[in-house]
Formats: C-alpha cells, sequence, structure tokens
C-alpha cells in the first residue's frame, strides 16, 4: 500500500518546496534581527576604528560561524516543513527548498550587478555598522560561502527527512491500531 501511495504521490513537490523556502528566508529574517540587537546591545557598533581594526579577525569568524549556524537553522526549518507537507521524498523536498533559495539568491544577486549601487537599499539604510573596512571582513568569503553552501544543503535536506518521518510515525500507528 505504501509503494502505491508513493508511487502515486512521491517525487519533488514544488508547492512544498516553495513554502518551505517561505520559512526557511521568514527563519533567517527572524534570526538574523535577533542577532543584529544582541550586537547592538553589546556595544558593537561603538567600537572605536582603532578597536575595530584589531578585533577584525575575531568579528569575521564568529560573524561567519553566527551567519553560517542561522542560515542552517532556517534551511532545516523549511526542509521539516517541505517534508510535513509532503509525505514522501523529505530529503528531496529538503533540497527543493535549497535549490530555491540558491536560484532566488542568484538572481538577486545578478539584478543588483545589473541595477549597480544606486538601488542598494543597505546602503541607503541607516543600520548600525562595525567601524571596519569591508575589504577586511572579506579574507575568508570563499570559506564561508563554502561552508553556508554545504551546511545549508545538508540542514535542508535533513530537515525534510526528520518531516517525512512524521508521516512514518501516522502510518505505523494507523497499520498497528488495524486489526
Amino acid at each position: 500500500m505504501r509503494e502505491r501511495q508513493r508511487d502515486e504521490y512521491g517525487g519533488f513537490n514544488i508547492g512544498a518546496a516553495f513554502f518551505g523556502f517561505l520559512v526557511a528566508i521568514g527563519v533567517a529574517v527572524l534570526l538574523t534581527a535577533l542577532l543584529s540587537a544582541a550586537g547592538a546591545a553589546i556595544g558593537l557598533t561603538k567600537l572605536s576604528e582603532q578597536n575595530g581594526e584589531a578585533s577584525a579577525g575575531t568579528i569575521s569568524i564568529v560573524g561567519g560561524i553566527l551567519l553560517v549556524l542561522v542560515l542552517a537553522i532556517s534551511y532545516y526549518a523549511g526542509g521539516y516543513v517541505a517534508g510535513r507537507m509532503s509525505r514522501f521524498d523529505g530529503g528531496r523536498q529538503g533540497l527543493g527548498v535549497w535549490i530555491m533559495g540558491l536560484v532566488v539568491t542568484l538572481a538577486l544577486a545578478v539584478l543588483g550587478a545589473i541595477a549597480g549601487s544606486e538601488y542598494n537599499l543597505f546602503s541607503q539604510l541607516n543600520l548600525p555598522r562595525i567601524p571596519i573596512d569591508e575589504g577586511s571582513l572579506a579574507t575568508g568569503a570563499i570559506i564561508a560561502l563554502l561552508a553556508i553552501l554545504v551546511g545549508t544543503v545538508l540542514a535542508a535536506m535533513s530537515g525534510g527527512k526528520v518531516g517525512e518521518r512524521y508521516h512514518r510515525k501516522v502510518d505505523r500507528a494507523g497499520y498497528e491500531a488495524t486489526p
């Protein structure tokens, strides 16, 4: 019976991936806002130029680790939602969430490159900033990018598997209750 259900309803579900992606983005925004508020509360934005440059290495390493952690948690949640919505192939649904996030990110990057810096909203906002040249923080950008890519795809797929597992529990309970 399960094989017949899987043949009928298994495979990639774009709706589940889309809503999982929306959950991943929402969780990422909330966690990033919390980290930003925590950074402002402990005074990272009030560092002097000299103290900021002296702490650049530590700030960039801790910031990179926190960014990877926030994105991994976010994509795990998105994969979980996609796996719960789809019932079958949770890992595939989580991968769909990750691919959707990658496509949107690349599309926004291309749009930003085409539009130019005059449409850079972040530069126009008066957000708290660490008084360090961005070039100093970009030393480990490739390593951070790889960690983000690998961490988020693994988190999304494992979240999808955990979301799918809920349905297996329900199925087992149904089979045990059947005389």
